[in-house]
């Protein structure tokens, strides 16, 4: 993998065709790493608070996050991206202009189009509601992998709820959720070139327009592929080294 890469950067660094592909292409870097993150940021917090419902008393509640999670689960991504960013975001976009019609026409509050709304929320909004069904289950996994036992035993203690969670369930849970949680952040990093489809120019989307343009495809996508490589295998270095600091951690 070191020679397949190295390779690649020398033919970059000298070949100026692939030198002109990589400075097209690598425009794209930025905003693949954004969507990437926020979309997961949002997810985990979307995927912990459906983890919590599902393992709440409250049936209905319980029973809504199975729907989530097994409704999200079963459709794939690109469908996601292509009905959120167009069909969900312009009934969303129609319902604020029904309910807040009387703010609108008073200047209270702006008037808003489907055009306003960037493309690259649109891949965060879809990106965060398909990631979510997955992390939900991780978390799920996670919280239910720490024995009730000492969950009862610290609460006949005298310990509230958030003192439960953060000094018993957290530190155990922890090194559990890590690694897939790792594994799905690098899949949502493959799975972002996907925001291509819908038109947000992330490092596909330049792949595909510069190819489309010279018509060098296996230059252009070998830089393609080595930008995701380097991104990934770099990921997946960092956080084997972070995996393995937490579990010294708490094993502590």
């Amino acid at each position: 993998m070191v020679v397949l890469l190295g390779g690649l950067a020398v033919m970059i660094w000298r070949d100026p065709v692939y030198a002109g592909l990589f400075a097209v292409v690598s425009r794209g870097v930025l905003t693949t790493i954004w969507v990437t993150l926020a979309s997961f940021v949002a997810a985990s917090v979307l995927g912990l608070a459906i983890a919590a419902a599902g393992l709440s008393r409250f049936r209905p509640l319980r029973q809504a996050a199975i729907f989530y999670v097994q409704l999200v689960r079963g459709i794939p991504i690109i469908v996601i991206l292509s009905y959120t960013a167009f069909v969900g975001v312009p009934l969303l976009v129609a319902a604020y202009g029904t309910v807040f019609a009387p703010a609108i026409e008073a200047g209270l509050m702006p008037a808003v189009l489907t055009r306003d709304v960037d493309l690259v929320w649109r891949a965060v909004f879809a990106l965060t509601i398909g990631y979510a069904a997955f992390l939900a289950e991780i978390f799920r996994a996670g919280i239910l992998s720490v024995s009730k036992g000492q969950v009862e035993a610290a609460t006949a203690l005298g310990l509230g709820r958030f003192q439960v969670f953060r000094l018993i369930v957290l530190p155990q849970a922890v090194p559990v959720v890590l690694p897939p949680l790792g594994n799905d952040f690098i899949s949502m990093v493959k799975d972002s070139a996907l925001v291509s489809a819908i038109g947000v120019a992330d490092i596909a989307y330049m792949g595909k327009t510069a190819s489309s343009t010279n018509f060098r495809y296996f230059e252009t996508y070998n830089i393609v592929a080595f930008l995701y490589l380097v991104m990934t295998l770099g990921l997946s270095l960092g956080l084997g080294w972070v995996e393995r600091r937490l579990r010294r951690r708490y094993e502590r």
